[in-house]
């Protein structure tokens, strides 16, 4: 257009709007990516999922912690501390332990890492207590 109408300004605005247009980019990048830097956590709806699926096992009495965080946009790390009933048989932890990861990742295919802890309701307690007193 500068050259069709003599006029140079048209260069410069048109110089403006793009660097306006990467301004907005790049800032929408950074708001995107700051969460996957820092490690931004699974959203409320994969936690409370994740959450029923434990405690709707049987055998399963308390849900003592669950710690999720993004590694990547599609790619979640999953740890849970799980108190199990005193009466299941090592091996019948075993199997709910595999149940409970397939369940898991087959919901939310985006749990791409899963760890779990058994630990009982008091003994993660006073883990934590410990942890909080070193702090």
């Amino acid at each position: 257009m500068s050259i069709q109408f003599g006029n140079s300004l048209f260069d410069a605005a048109a110089a403006i709007v793009i660097g306006i247009i990467l301004a907005i980019t790049a800032l929408f990048l950074a708001l995107e990516c700051k969460g996957l830097l820092i490690g931004e956590g699974a959203s409320g709806a994969v936690v409370s999922g994740v959450k029923n699926i434990v405690e709707a096992h049987p055998g399963i009495l308390a849900v003592n912690e669950l710690l999720t965080m993004h590694l990547g946009p599609e790619d979640i790390l999953l740890n849970i501390s799980i108190d199990f009933s005193d009466e299941l048989t090592s091996g019948g932890v075993e199997r709910a332990i595999s149940d409970l990861e397939r369940q898991i990742k087959e919901t939310f295919p985006a749990i791409k890492r899963l760890f779990i802890e058994v630990q009982s309701v008091t003994g993660h307690q006073s883990a934590r207590a410990g942890s909080d007193k070193d702090a």
